[in-house]
This record gives C-alpha cells, sequence and structure tokens, in this order.
C-alpha cells in the first residue's frame, strides 16, 4: 500500500489489487466500529485506490497504516446465504443471458443458477449515483464487455462483464451483458444511505418469477 496526501485532511491509499482494497476497506471499518481509530468523515473505495477524508492529521493516520496487518476479505462461497447478506430478487430475462450462456457453454437455465449461486460483495461505486461494482464471479464466468455499448439500459438491469457483477439504478448507457432485472429501490435520497449496494455489503441474488 501507498498512502499519499490528498489536499489538507485526507489520505488516498493505492493498493496493489481489489483484494488488498476490500481487506483494507474492511479493516478500517472494524477499527471504526471498535473505536479504535481518530475521527474521520468519509470512506470511499475504488478499484485499486481507497480515500479516508476528513482527517484531522493525515500524516499521523498514514503512519499509524504502516502497522497493519491486514486479514484477506473471506472469499465468497456458494451456499445458503447468512442473514447478514442481502438478497436482491431478480427475473433473469436478460436481453444477453442466452449469448452470455453460450460463451459459459451451460444452458440459459444453467446461467441463471451460476449467477445466482455465489455470494457477491459491493467493492465499491461509481460510473452513476448507486451502480455498485460487485466482486465474487468466479474467474471461469468473467467475460469482456459488449464490443458495442447499448446507448440505453433500463434501470434495474443485472450485468456481467469483467471480474463484476452491476445492477444499474437509472436508465443509461452501458456496455455489460444484460442477465435480468430488479425493481429493488437501488438508490433513494430519502434513505440515509441512498445507495442500496453500499460499499462492503454482501448480496446474493435472488430467482424471481416474472
Amino acid at each position: 500500500m501507498r498512502p499519499l496526501l490528498y489536499g489538507d485532511r485526507a489520505l488516498l491509499i493505492e493498493c496493489v489489487d481489489p483484494e488488498q482494497v476490500a481487506a483494507l476497506h474492511a479493516e478500517i471499518r472494524r477499527r471504526r466500529a471498535a473505536g479504535l481509530l481518530l475521527r474521520f468523515d468519509d470512506l470511499v473505495p475504488a478499484e485499486l485506490t481507497l480515500l479516508i477524508d476528513g482527517l484531522d492529521d493525515p500524516a499521523a493516520f498514514a503512519a499509524d497504516l504502516a502497522e497493519w496487518e491486514l486479514e484477506p476479505v473471506s472469499p465468497v462461497q456458494q451456499g445458503n446465504p447468512p442473514a447478514a447478506v442481502l438478497s436482491v430478487p431478480v427475473v433473469y430475462d436478460g436481453a444477453d443471458l442466452e449469448y452470455v450462456a453460450d460463451l459459459w457453454q451451460i444452458s440459459p437455465a444453467e446461467a441463471i443458477s451460476v449467477h445466482s449461486g455465489f455470494e457477491y460483495l459491493v467493492a465499491f461505486c461509481g460510473f452513476a449515483p448507486g451502480f455498485a461494482y460487485l466482486t465474487g464471479l468466479p474467474q471461469q464466468y468473467q467475460l469482456p464487455r459488449r464490443t458495442t455499448p447499448r446507448t440505453a439500459v433500463p434501470a434495474g438491469s443485472v450485468a456481467v462483464a469483467g471480474p463484476y457483477t452491476g445492477v444499474y439504478p437509472q436508465p443509461s448507457p452501458g456496455g455489460w451483458h444484460l442477465l435480468g432485472r430488479t425493481d429493488a429501490p437501488l438508490w433513494d435520497l430519502g434513505r440515509p444511505e441512498p445507495a442500496l449496494l453500499a460499499p462492503g455489503t454482501r448480496v446474493r441474488f435472488q430467482v424471481r418469477e416474472s
């Protein structure tokens, strides 16, 4: 990890891979919940960085960080979801379901079972308000983005690209492969945390009939 001063009251921490970002994010949240950290205002993970904003003494935090030993985030498992996992209902009727199933060399029904059979972790948010990048899809199922992005993807679309699953909170352009749709309230400014899928949230996709 490489901490960089980011203005007067923030640190931008560069990590070697997304797994280190996830481990650091989890450790900061754990220490904060236990009252082991000084106050800060915001924690913003990205794919290879983590921003800690609102620090009174960023340099002191960076020095302390150098002594931390990070525990890797437990790998996601197949099986029954624990109670703490957020369940997101999905109708798997996406425009790219058959195409994805063909690339995975399985049937569409099997593709649904594969995608809904894993637990996911919200690694970070970006692209649009409430758009979450979820890790947990094994490497053998990871696909490149579409060669030609769509100019409009419906809100609630559940899609995959690269190592991530994403859910589109609003209609927008997009180049991911569409597997299905959900009517879960992904972005609501009336909630204390507007994003339903906030970083650190564990998620499973629950198959729902149309």
